[in-house]
């Protein structure tokens, strides 16, 4: 028997969810450590707790008319390393109105610094409570123009799959669930573990190259497939030694013309974007392990310490021990 102990995980239920996320988002959570286990004959070790919670412990009219029992009461959760708001399936305003006492406890579960997470329209929750005023988020792109009118405070990215802002996350509508539940168990659990449930449960985890949802922060849609060759190769290639000029060498083009394509396309140069991609990695590394700074700058790309050092507080205004320290999610 494993002395692990998993992550709690909180799905929040109301009437009205669109029961698939409901149910996907405890499946995918549940079986984390389980199933890729018992393909190998390898010891089972649940990586998560999941619990689905609503107001009261009330069973959940799911808006496709499935009725879902909740596990407990939202008031009686103390704590939790994650709580999830899956999709609204009915008309949002209904739903808002009619769960108007849920939010004070999304609230008070933020101010444990629990991870919030959403899926779709959940953002609208999200918003409601006041979570997401001056931060990036995303929705479906179908509720993209309701959600500005209703919250523009909100800077709201719906071209984007997923944003991330310290430790609230958004996923858009669809299949980006996928791409915020991988990042999340990648997140509290590595990538080894998060890469076993793309491959159990068939999730194509190749959208955004290896580090798929890693540089959710610099996502920007574009049609630049020059530019996005070069990116790919960055986010592939970010431990070794990279030269702009050989970068630009590799597409047949001019240093010059590849910092004007690159600051046209993603808004930054390539060498900013090498180490915005490096900070990137480096941010997932110490959320996820304990792990000293040199490994860490070897791990990123850098043989310079202070120079990592100093190019990671200019990003993030924390040192990487202040950030480790901040946002680690290392199971104890």
């Amino acid at each position: 028997m494993s002395d692990i102990k998993p992550f709690e995980v909180v799905i929040l239920g109301f009437d009205g969810v669109l029961g698939s996320v409901l149910a996907g988002a405890l499946d995918l959570f549940s079986f984390t450590g389980v199933s890729w286990q018992r393909f190998l004959d390898q010891p089972v070790t649940p990586r998560f707790k999941v619990q689905i919670a609503s107001l009261g412990g009330v069973d959940i009219r799911c808006s496709n008319r499935l009725i879902m029992r909740a596990h407990c009461d939202i008031a009686a959760v103390r704590r939790c390393d994650l709580l999830l708001i899956p999709t609204i399936g009915d008309s949002i305003d209904k739903v808002l109105l009619q769960n108007e006492l849920l939010i004070p406890h999304i609230i008070r579960l933020a101010n444990t610094q629990a991870d919030i997470a959403s899926n779709c329209s959940g953002a609208f929750l999200l918003a409601k409570a006041g979570l997401l005023e001056g931060r990036v988020a995303t929705t479906h792109w179908g509720y993209a123009s309701k959600f500005k009118s209703d919250y523009p405070e909100v800077n709201l990215q719906e071209n984007q799959f997923v944003t991330q802002s310290d430790n609230i996350f958004c996923a858009a509508g669809g299949s980006a669930f996928y791409d915020l539940a991988l990042l999340l168990i990648e997140r509290y659990c590595g990538r080894e573990l998060s890469t076993q449930v793309a491959k159990t449960q068939i999730i194509d985890s190749k959208r955004g190259s290896q580090n798929s949802y890693t540089n959710v922060t610099l996502y920007k849609p574009h049609a630049d497939q020059l530019v996005k060759r070069v990116q790919d190769y960055i986010e592939n290639n970010f431990q070794q030694p990279l030269q702009v000029s050989q970068l630009a060498a590799m597409v047949n083009i001019t240093t010059r013309t590849l910092n004007r394509r690159f600051q046209s396309a993603v808004a930054m140069r390539p060498i900013e974007y090498i180490q915005a991609v490096r900070i990137e990695q480096a941010k997932r590394l110490l959320e996820s392990k304990d792990v000293s700074i040199k490994s860490l700058a070897d791990q990123v790309g850098y043989s310079d310490i202070s120079s990592f050092t100093r190019l990671f507080k200019r990003a993030t205004a924390l040192t990487p021990k202040e950030y480790q320290n901040r946002f680690s999610r290392i199971a104890i």
